[in-house]
């Protein structure tokens, strides 16, 4: 099952490189804002059709919910926009490479000090060497 989901994120993180490589000269041409807003209203169209036909609501209401679990949806955006701005200065390959050090980083933190209710796990001298590799490998696209 591991790697069904592990292979199914790699799949992800190849759509992500796509998109920006779609982004940065939809962004281009029609503005960068307006590259982000096709993006998430089709992406929200989308889900919508998803969840109609496969995904039955909950009851719980989004008001009841702290704050924080509704980041993503301030974040997602901010994450497209300098998608669509770095893309076309810097590349496809950079920009992945530093939104991915950027990720590990952040993950690290969050396993680590176990934010969001995510499991704990203590950073370790592997965790610190993939971000080193990381940022070697930034260092040489």
């Amino acid at each position: 099952m591991q790697i069904i989901i592990i292979s199914l994120i790699v799949l992800a993180g190849m759509g992500l490189s796509v998109e920006a490589g779609i982004l940065g000269p939809l962004g281009q041409r029609v503005g960068d804002l307006w590259a982000t807003l096709s993006i998430f209203g089709i992406g929200a169209i989308l889900t919508c059709l998803l969840m109609l036909f496969f995904a039955p609501r909950q009851v719980v209401s989004y008001s009841t919910r702290p704050a924080w679990e509704l980041l993503g949806g301030v974040l997602g955006p901010i994450y497209v926009v300098v998608l669509t701005l770095a893309t076309p200065v810097i590349g496809v390959a950079l920009t992945m490479l530093g939104v991915l050090a950027g990720q590990i980083a952040q993950s690290i933190l969050i396993d680590h000090f176990a934010w969001f209710a995510v499991q704990k796990r203590p950073i370790d001298r592997f965790r610190m060497m993939a971000l080193i590799l990381i940022v070697c490998a930034m260092s040489l696209i």
